[in-house]
């Protein structure tokens, strides 16, 4: 799987072969994928998009997700995440040549071009387990069983096939989603951290302490207080989920 990447790195070009499926990880620093060649469907925490040739993937810090690619392989370029990327999960590049041919020289730079090109947005299979994950995003406290019945599905089939789809249960993905969401927050929203743990749908303040701590190895009061990331400090375990 790739490394996360640094303003400091160079461009990093991966070539996956047919067929490879990269079960569900996450990294802690952001980074920007461009897919050079081939294609392969990527579900995570902002969604489920297939990509191709000419795609660029924005993933932010501490997201997840799960590749699988398509019979083709895929050549991928990872660049940094640039501080000016959309504000979409995925688009498609009008001159994807550019991109590559700067990256030569500077990634910061090819990173860049890609955050300053038009890219239109790429929307996912739509089926129901986009439906589930979209909900989820909206509703963290969304209830799984109401949920399927509402859709006419019965639970066990909803459990089965979304993680066919992401690689992780619709539990285990409300709340990575919901940590993640907290983890956003939690520096900006004036609220006090026992009222927006439980705005966030978390059973209490100490709820969220925990999950926080392990998508990000620091406490939520921390979080408020900006207290810089050390190194070595995100439970390992956390890493590779």
């Amino acid at each position: 799987m790739p490394e996360p990447m640094t303003a400091t790195q160079p461009a990093t070009r991966q070539r996956f072969t047919a067929a490879t499926r990269l079960e569900r990880h996450r990294h802690v620093t952001g980074y920007t994928s461009v897919i050079v060649a081939g294609g392969y469907v990527e579900a995570g925490d902002s969604g489920r998009f297939r990509l191709r040739a000419g795609s660029v993937v924005f993933h932010r810090a501490f997201e997840s997700h799960a590749n699988h690619f398509d019979t083709t392989g895929a050549v991928v370029l990872n660049l940094p995440l640039p501080t000016s990327a959309p504000d979409v999960a995925a688009g498609l590049l009008r001159d994807v040549d550019a991109v590559v041919r700067l990256a030569r020289k500077d990634p910061r730079a090819a990173a860049d071009l890609v955050a300053s090109s038009p890219v239109a947005p790429i929307t996912g299979p739509g089926d129901w387990p986009d439906l589930l994950a979209a909900a989820l995003r909206d509703n963290p406290s969304l209830g799984l069983r109401e949920w399927a019945e509402t859709t006419g599905l019965a639970v066990e089939t909803v459990a089965r096939g979304f993680k066919r789809a992401y690689g992780v249960s619709p539990k285990r993905y409300r709340a990575d989603v919901r940590a993640l969401q907290a983890w956003r927050q939690i520096p900006r929203s004036t609220l006090p951290l026992a009222q927006l743990a439980l705005a966030l749908g978390f059973t209490d303040q100490a709820h969220m302490t925990r999950d926080v701590v392990a998508l990000t190895g620091r406490t939520p009061a921390a979080l408020r207080r900006g207290a810089p990331l050390r190194e070595g400090q995100v439970d390992p375990r956390m890493a590779r989920r």
